[in-house]
């Protein structure tokens, strides 16, 4: 479809990229009209998860025709693809980058925009996260077929000349998730013709060795009829929950751990207390009553662990946090890549400001954290936040509140 320019803007001194299309516009007035169409509808698509269109324009080859050509920013980061060539991605991984492609088009859908082309090799693995390329060739939702994708990531439909729709994207993204998770993509054809020829009837193939969220919802993607696969808001929502879920089974399965090395411990220490009192090993005291004596010399079973929990408890109290300690753990919770990795950049920053305009540093304190609350059940029920992370921040928040309450 297009070359790919790194380009100095002499204007603004900065390094761009310039994508120029293969395809001469040559005099077809439809033509030009439609792509310039895209570039401003996608120049208008602005999201922290894609690439801004900073410019549009048409130029005449060397050969005498006309060339349309994209001025976007230059990223820095590593094509999905070759990270795929690397072997399959783990799932949470690669259910994380699925996640914050399925917002990009959940957010473009919303507008009417189809992206039409989600592949490996226009997903950008950068410092910021995932980056979905390409909406300069996005087209508006109903628009008529035309030969623009790449085959292996085409929705059956559009063979058979159905227009634009949101389902394409989503059977992409089911293909692209399906290759991230096994490494190799769903169905072996390559090329316009050897799609053409196959005629699939079976089910969609599952993915192996992965929660059955997680497969469940790939499966449903690559389904046949458009009208069968969900919408990218279910797979947002469906892969929140799938990460979600998994991040609080690590933290049980820590405090189980933990909980269960404890009980180790304190099952050796009274055994190693009942064994010396019956060998006599342990040292016995020097004077004292008989009774008193007799007490200290008997060994009890159920009592020391009620003694020891006791103190265990009585020697860790809780410290009272300052509300900028608290506030601090908070951000720090937001930023931690467990259970918070998958929240959208443009959500973090929200909560940061609407958190600093809650307790302002300088106080005193008396505005609540009941917007910010609210903001937090707002974003899991849109499906950006997940369950584990809202948990945790709102652990936090009861923190804050406590130290809000105390100043």
């Amino acid at each position: 479809m297009s070359i790919i320019w790194r380009a100095f803007d002499q204007s603004l001194h900065r390094m761009i990229a310039v994508k120029v299309l293969t395809a001469s516009l040559h005099t077809d007035q439809g033509e030009r009209v439609s792509v310039r169409s895209e570039a401003r509808a996608a120049a208008r698509f602005l999201h922290p998860d894609t690439i801004e269109i900073y410019d549009y324009g048409e130029t005449v080859t060397p050969h005498g025709s006309l060339a349309a050509y994209v001025v976007m920013p230059l990223l820095d980061g590593t094509p999905l693809a070759d990270r795929i060539e690397q072997g399959p991605l783990p799932w949470p991984e690669a259910a994380a980058i699925a996640l914050r492609l399925a917002r990009v088009l959940m957010a473009g859908h919303a507008r009417g925009l189809v992206h039409r082309d989600v592949t490996a090799e226009n997903v950008l693995l950068t410092g910021d996260g995932p980056k979905l390329l390409d909406f300069g060739i996005a087209a508006w939702a109903g628009d008529p077929e035309d030969d623009r994708g790449t085959p292996p990531y085409v929705a059956p439909e559009r063979l058979l000349g159905a227009p634009t729709h949101p389902a394409v994207d989503v059977y992409a993204l089911g293909v692209l998730l399906h290759t991230m998770l096994t490494g190799r993509r769903p169905y072996p054809e390559t090329t316009w013709e050897e799609i053409e020829a196959v005629r699939r009837t079976a089910p969609p193939p599952r993915v192996p060795g992965v929660p059955h969220a997680v497969a469940s919802l790939c499966q449903r993607c690559l389904a046949h009829r458009p009208e069968e696969r969900p919408t990218a808001a279910e797979i947002v929502a469906g892969l929140n929950s799938a990460l979600g879920a998994a991040s609080m089974g690590r933290h049980v399965r820590r405090g189980v751990t933990v909980v269960g090395s404890a009980a180790v411990a304190l099952s050796a220490l009274l055994w190693f207390q009942q064994t010396g009192i019956q060998q006599g090993t342990l040292p016995q005291p020097s004077a004292g009553p008989p009774q008193q004596q007799q007490q200290q010399q008997d060994p009890v079973v159920a009592e020391p662990t009620a003694g020891v929990t006791a103190h265990y408890l009585e020697s860790s109290p809780a410290t009272a946090v300052t509300v900028e300690q608290a506030v601090t753990q908070f951000q720090s919770v937001l930023e931690a890549r467990t259970p918070c990795g998958a929240t959208d950049a443009d959500v973090v920053l929200d909560l940061k400001q609407v958190l600093q305009t809650t307790v302002a540093p300088q106080g005193p304190y008396e505005i609540t954290t009941e917007n910010l609350r609210r903001k937090l059940s707002d974003r899991l029920r849109e499906g950006r936040l997940a369950p584990a992370c809202l948990s945790e921040l709102q652990a936090r928040l009861d923190d804050i509140e406590q130290a809000l309450e105390r100043d």
